[in-house]
């Protein structure tokens, strides 16, 4: 009897609980419920490209996002005092660095800037240095090997930027290459290689937004397409080959001729601290935790996609999650360093945890620029970006058909530089270029879904607030608005005959006469820039 009174009593307090938390929740509802009144329209891309403007105008990034974001903040909640403080701070900064993909993406970070700093005070990259010195003999040669060794690691664009900037930062600094050069050079082979490389965390990204076909085979199909990557990786060997720069970029070169690798006085790696010279440390005291980094980070890859529980390595591949993968991988990776050094007596064990705080600080720069760009594109897609964009494309899609693959690529462009993200792209347009050519011209499908993806890796060059132009800036340690504005030049040009590209695409159906065509429109340009400027000395 005192066991059904006890019962009936918790049960009569859940009800009482549930009857006062009732009008809590219709309010919660109505909150969900909010609809800005500038949601969906031409207003929702006015923050990034306020942000933008500011950035490339005041050279000062911080500043410009967080404008940005205060405008996003305001439009959002109708000018409201309180409604933009709650929605800047919930919704924006706590909400994105609550994420769990951008939290693992901060821990590889962090852990990456850690194995730097052991690479460096275990003089590692010292001796890599001299031993490169040895070896590559020209400004060209470093030039080459950055390119080169960007185009191997085609596993992930943020694992490609910082580890190829770690590793020939040493050399390219040895040849007076300019660090603004150099944030190039990581950037134009980041993005392009992962998304012409079938093995890469956005060939999985691409193949996953294919919703109804072969995603996979599609995405094999539509390389041969991807003009604007293709044109990019040609460009910078032409560009190093030809011993030709323009712009900005032409300045910063002469600069670092001379000795000033930096150009202005803000130096992000004039902050960088020396490492205490070690003459224990060896070539393979940076070449064993490189590979033992690769090697982590795929196994930690595949392993997110089930690998070790039945599936192939591609589908593994298909189904990884990043950003999970490379933390697990880089953590490994740095136990594994450290017991190395410990082994070699490189470094003792107080020296190797002295490197911890060490190479956090030296990420700290990239990890707020990322932060405020998170929060930036959280209040972009809450005032309705991507449906505006996507509701504009649905509109324009249908007489227009062979000239669709050159405007997707604009589009692409516009979206990817306005928004800083390449993935969300590729998540709006390809759903709807599917659904308007699958059952009609399957051809122009995959070229279209190519223009896709190279106008979202186009954009992603251009814009300050893209997480892989501030990953390049972070592996180069050079100025972020610098970079972008010595970049700038050189992306435009690609988009340009990129386009055109695309516009031959639509007709001709083949991927193999529009990009001949491509290719020698580019060089034509590059020989006649170099015509008209004075040789280089």
């Amino acid at each position: 009897m005192k066991k059904l009174k006890r019962v009936l009593l918790a049960g009569a307090s859940v009800m009482s609980l549930c009857f006062l938390l009732m009008p809590i929740v219709a309010y919660a509802a109505e909150e969900e419920a909010y609809t800005p009144s500038m949601y969906a329209t031409i207003w929702a891309l006015v923050p990034p490209i306020v942000a933008i403007v500011l950035a490339l105008i005041t050279k000062e990034v911080y500043s410009s996002l967080f404008i940005g974001i205060l405008v996003g903040g305001l439009f959002y909640s109708n000018f409201n005092f309180e409604g933009t403080v709650m929605h800047i701070f919930n919704d924006g900064f706590v909400s994105v660095l609550s994420d769990s993909y951008n939290v693992g993406i901060l821990i590889f970070l962090v852990i990456l800037g850690a194995m730097v700093s052991l690479m460096n005070r275990g003089g590692g990259s010292a001796a890599f240095g001299h031993f490169a010195k040895e070896k590559i003999k020209t400004r060209a040669g470093a030039q080459l090997a950055t390119i080169a060794l960007g185009v191997l690691i085609f596993i992930d664009d943020y694992f490609n930027c910082l580890t190829v900037g770690s590793v020939m930062k040493p050399v390219t600094d040895e040849h007076k290459v300019s660090r603004a050069k150099l944030a190039y050079l990581i950037d134009a082979t980041a993005a392009p290689i992962c998304i012409i490389a079938p093995i890469s965390s956005w060939a999985a990204a691409v193949s996953g937004f294919v919703e109804g076909e072969d995603g996979f085979s599609i995405f094999i199909k539509a390389i041969p397409y991807n003009y604007y990557a293709l044109l990019t990786i040609i460009m910078m060997i032409a560009l190093v080959l030809l011993n030709v720069d323009f712009g900005s970029m032409k300045t910063h070169e002469a600069n670092a001729l001379k000795g000033d690798l930096f150009t202005t006085s803000d130096q992000t790696a004039g902050n960088e601290e020396a490492a205490p010279l070690n003459s224990k440390g060896k070539v393979i005291d940076l070449v064993i935790p490189i590979i033992t980094l690769i090697v982590c980070c795929v196994i930690g890859m595949i392993y997110t996609g089930g690998f070790f529980a039945g599936e192939n390595f591609v589908s593994a591949f298909s189904n990884s999650d990043a950003s999970v993968g490379l933390a697990l991988g880089s953590i490994f990776a740095m136990i594994i360093t450290i017991v190395i050094y410990l082994i070699r007596r490189v470094l003792t064990f107080s020296e190797c945890m002295e490197c911890l705080p060490s190479g956090f600080k030296a990420m700290v720069p990239a990890i707020l620029i990322l932060t405020f760009a998170w929060t930036l594109k959280a209040m972009t897609d809450s005032l309705g970006a991507a449906v505006f964009v996507a509701s504009a494309m649905e509109q324009s899609a249908t007489g227009l058909m062979n000239f669709l693959p050159a405007i997707i690529f604009l589009v692409g462009c516009f979206l990817a530089f306005s928004t800083g993200t390449s993935w969300g792209t590729f998540g709006i347009l390809i759903p709807i270029v599917v659904a308007v050519f699958a059952n009609s011209n399957p051809q122009l499908m995959i070229i279209s879904i190519s223009a896709c993806m190279a106008g979202a890796v186009c954009g992603d060059h251009c814009s300050p607030i893209s997480d892989t132009t501030i990953m390049a800036s972070a592996g180069a340690q050079c100025n972020h608005v610098n970079h972008v504005t010595t970049q700038l030049p050189y992306a435009l040009l690609a988009a340009g005959i990129s386009f055109l590209t695309y516009l031959i695409a639509g007709f001709v159906q083949n991927p193999w006469v529009p990009l001949p065509i491509g290719i020698i429109l580019l060089l034509l340009c590059l020989f006649g820039i170099k015509a008209a400027q004075k040789p280089q000395e």
